[in-house]
């Protein structure tokens, strides 16, 4: 492990010396965590470049556990959140685990990990976001750098409030991420928000000329974008179509990867491609169980 204070921080957990009764470790060394009646963990998904080969980067997704293996969404959880200050709880312990999870594997050192940010949660800190996961970030002595917060999606009404977040996190040193439902909706984040990152689903990629478009303003101020929701071949192949220039993007989905506990390693990251499955019966059957299982981690 390349963080020694985690470390130490991971042997208290283990040995029970830990102040928090909300967290804990399996035998396998991963934190689990407690919210009402439900244990969470963390899985992560790869973000791959555009021609599949490379990981660069993964995403955090919360994941609950139980006696019978169910499993429930974190908005399930959300739905018995009473309260913002529950909210806030949920997210700082998930953000938490997330945190542990991923610095603790050796593979995350070149990697950044990308965690996102619940819509509910935009107002439920009242100002001066991230300033608390900041704090979490120095005492474990993990790299913040590494380290993008995700905005989600937002209804018109709500460009006030992804703004004023936006300056809030980037206060704190954080690196930012959106998610937009067009091309439109992008390039408006590009001048507006500048983030680090966009995604954007595959179905809304599909004009080359406006997709070269929006790349190549990206490229402008060194924004990645990222196109996900790619679960078949086919769905690859139409991306394909809608590249006419050499311009870098990336790219995540069922197709490449589905979301596990560990990393992948470096012996896998370039053909993990050959082992999954990507028959329409797989795809389908895994993005039913992953919609149930796995849900977008709630950060602020």
């Amino acid at each position: 492990m390349n963080f020694p204070v985690l470390k130490h921080y991971l042997q208290q957990l283990q040995a029970g010396f830990s102040p928090s009764s909300h967290l804990s470790l399996d035998q396998q060394g991963r934190a689990h965590g407690r919210f009402f009646k439900a244990r969470l963990s963390s899985v992560f998904q790869a973000i791959r470049s555009a021609d599949g080969t490379q990981v660069i980067a993964y995403e955090a997704y919360a994941r609950s556990l139980s006696a019978d293996d169910s499993g429930l969404s974190i908005w399930k959880l959300l739905e018995h959140v009473a309260s913002d200050e529950e909210s806030v709880e949920l997210d700082r312990l998930c953000r938490l685990l997330h945190t542990i999870n991923y610095f603790r594997q050796a593979e995350s050192f070149t990697k950044d990990l990308y965690l996102s940010v619940h819509n509910r949660l935009l107002v439920a800190v009242a100002g001066n976001h991230g300033a608390a996961f900041r704090r979490v970030l120095e005492s474990l002595e993990v790299p913040q750098h590494k380290i993008i917060l995700q905005l989600p999606m937002i209804t018109a009404s709500q460009r006030w409030v992804l703004t004023h977040v936006a300056e809030n996190y980037r206060r704190n040193g954080f690196r930012l991420g959106t998610n937009a439902r067009s091309v439109d909706e992008a390039l408006d984040h590009l001048s507006r928000i500048r983030p680090a990152s966009i995604k954007l689903d595959i179905d809304s990629v599909r004009d080359a000329a406006s997709f070269d478009f929006l790349l190549s303003k990206a490229a402008e101020i060194h924004c990645q974008i990222i196109v996900r929701k790619i679960e078949r071949e086919s769905s690859l192949q139409a991306l394909s179509a809608a590249r006419q220039t050499g311009l870098a993007f990336a790219m995540q989905g069922f197709h490449f990867d589905l979301p596990r506990p560990q990393l992948l390693s470096e012996e896998k990251r370039s053909i993990e491609t050959n082992i999954v499955d990507t028959s329409a019966s797989f795809i389908n059957k895994e993005s039913s169980q992953a919609r149930w299982d796995l849900g977008y981690l709630a950060y602020m």
